[in-house]
């Protein structure tokens, strides 16, 4: 029988292309999977991140021994890394009825005392406690300003005391309403709609929605001065947490909603500023950071935030958060338990050691001596375990682990 090479190297050909084809498609469904996976555990999942120490000693079962790069040799390291367990103290039960409260006494007497009191004698009494709540209530506050004449100078010009404060002119909402409004809205999140609704049908007080939203932003620009020095001594300190949270907000003229941003800027054991912005660009930090500011920055791996250091004109020194490492590896679980399970235990030696420090309100030498002898070593074996995870075949770059094992080294400053 005559030999075809050419149609053999057309078969071979075709074979070579539906195997990159099949295996194309196998490595995309195992990355869809990945994500479906994260996805269902963001939606239905438990909100916490929280791992136990069952969970983690689950993860390292039937665990293979790992070899030198995987820390073997740094046994001993680990050893001084664990911290000792304590028993947790036992938290004290508050009261059942705080002791803060006000108290409004009523005395019960029985009928037949109240019908011939003067035939019963007190011997004692008995005393029960119950917490109570009295409803807001609106009322009306009538300003009287007497008008006063001199008695010797007739025609002089009368005397009336001057109105409080005011956010506009012949405005009729009083501070104890606005100060409502505002709780209600920021705090209690209840939006204005539901706040006309509930003063109408309770309390029979028609409030517009359209006057009351008027009123919040008389009272946003009357407290801008507050908002201003909050904002100053949130930056004063050198070290600032930043993060942006993406928010769908109404687009006015656009008949849709628009992608904004709440910028969040806090001061570790201070006070936290809130700035909104439409957008997540590196111009928006312009706005929200001081031009002097010089110090630690806190943030994720945004690349905007970089963008901005570069031109900021104070020095700026980026700081990693481990908060959004230790994310990206949580949601990355069910791809390699046993490594993630590794990682995060690392990671959560490293807050062991600042929950203790914090716990014992230690001041900056003995922080840094803890953290040197305790915090570097777990560091150093991480850095090198992930080093390793960065080229091992078997992970794939685009899988929510390589993922995060790029975004780690990412933020590792040497």
């Amino acid at each position: 029988m005559a030999e075809h090479p050419k149609h053999d190297k057309d078969l071979e050909t075709q074979l070579a292309v539906v195997t990159g084809q099949r295996d194309a498609a196998l490595l995309e469904i195992k990355l869809l999977r990945a994500k479906l996976d994260a996805l269902a555990r963001r939606i239905f999942g438990k909100k916490s991140e929280q791992l136990s120490e069952a969970q983690l000693q689950l993860l390292f079962q039937e665990e293979v021994a790992p070899g030198p790069a995987m820390g073997k040799e740094s046994g001993p390291e680990e050893t001084e890394t664990q911290l000792p367990r304590s028993s947790k103290p036992k938290r004290q039960r508050a009261p059942r009825i705080p002791e803060h409260l006000p108290v409004v006494e009523e005395v019960l007497v029985p009928e037949v005392v109240k019908a011939e009191p003067g035939q019963w004698r007190k011997i004692g009494e008995e005393v029960s406690e119950q917490i109570d709540f009295e409803p807001a209530k609106f009322f009306r506050r009538r300003l009287v300003r007497p008008k006063y004449v001199h008695r010797s100078e007739v025609d002089a010009v009368l005397v009336v005391a001057a109105l409080p404060p005011v956010l506009q002119e012949r405005c009729i909402a009083a501070p104890g309403l606005l100060a409502q409004i505002l709780v209600s809205k920021y705090s209690d999140h209840m939006p204005l709609y539901r706040q006309e609704s509930i003063y109408e049908s309770r309390h029979g007080v028609s409030l517009p929605r359209q006057s009351m939203a008027r009123w919040v932003g008389l009272a946003a620009d009357w407290l801008q001065p507050i908002d201003e020095e909050i904002r100053k001594g949130v930056f004063e300190k050198g070290y600032v947490q930043v993060d942006e949270t993406p928010i769908r907000h109404l687009d006015p003229g656009w008949g849709k909603t628009g992608q904004g941003y709440l910028w969040t800027c806090l001061r570790p054991d201070g006070d936290v500023f809130y700035r909104w912005e439409t957008s997540r660009a590196a111009e928006c930090l312009k706005r929200i950071i001081p031009v002097d500011f010089s110090g630690k920055l806190q943030c994720d791996g945004y690349e905007g935030y970089p963008c901005f250091a570069k031109k900021h004109a104070g020095e700026l020194v980026l700081v990693g958060c481990w908060a959004h490492v230790r994310r990206a590896f949580f949601e990355a679980q069910s791809e390699a338990p046993k490594l993630v399970g590794f990682i995060l235990r690392q990671i959560q030696l490293l807050y062991a050691v600042e929950k203790e420090l914090k716990q014992a309100k230690a001041g900056p030498q003995l922080k840094e001596a803890r953290r040197a002898a305790q915090s570097v070593p777990v560091l150093q074996r991480l850095h090198r375990v992930l080093l390793l995870l960065k080229n091992r075949r078997g992970i794939l770059p685009q899988s929510g682990f390589g993922k995060a094992i790029r975004y780690a080294l990412g933020e590792w400053r040497s």
